[in-house]
């Protein structure tokens, strides 16, 4: 058995928190967010139709008034793709490298398909 690092840890957890759920159409999706700004930065998910995961770098915010803020931080209401990757490891691996680098956090949702 490997020895536990950190790394190894936030990696497997992440991988873990993006999951797609068929059954219920639910779909966990990981944000960075940005604590200085308080904005979300990027966003990764599942895209079931696509069978693929994304990692989203967001472009605009919505407008977070004074005490209107119950999640701490602004969400992203646009965004661009930053990158598409066929497994979870890999995604995990990305925003492991994006957190390190702009010093991020995350923050993790559950989110449900729109019934059609």
């Amino acid at each position: 058995m490997a020895a536990f690092t950190p790394e190894t840890f936030g990696k497997r957890l992440l991988t873990e928190a993006l999951f797609y759920d068929e059954e219920y159409g639910a779909i966990g999706t990981v944000s960075l967010i940005d604590e200085v700004s308080a904005r979300e930065m990027f966003i990764a998910a599942y895209v079931p139709d696509e069978q693929i995961f994304v990692v989203e770098s967001a472009t605009d915010w919505e407008v977070v008034e004074e005490g209107d803020d119950e999640i701490g931080y602004a969400l992203a209401v646009d965004s661009d793709e930053h990158g598409t990757f066929d497994f979870p490891e890999e995604a995990a691996d990305e925003l492991l490298k994006l957190a390190s680098t702009y010093d991020l956090v995350p923050s993790i949702t559950l989110i449900f398909e729109a019934e059609e």
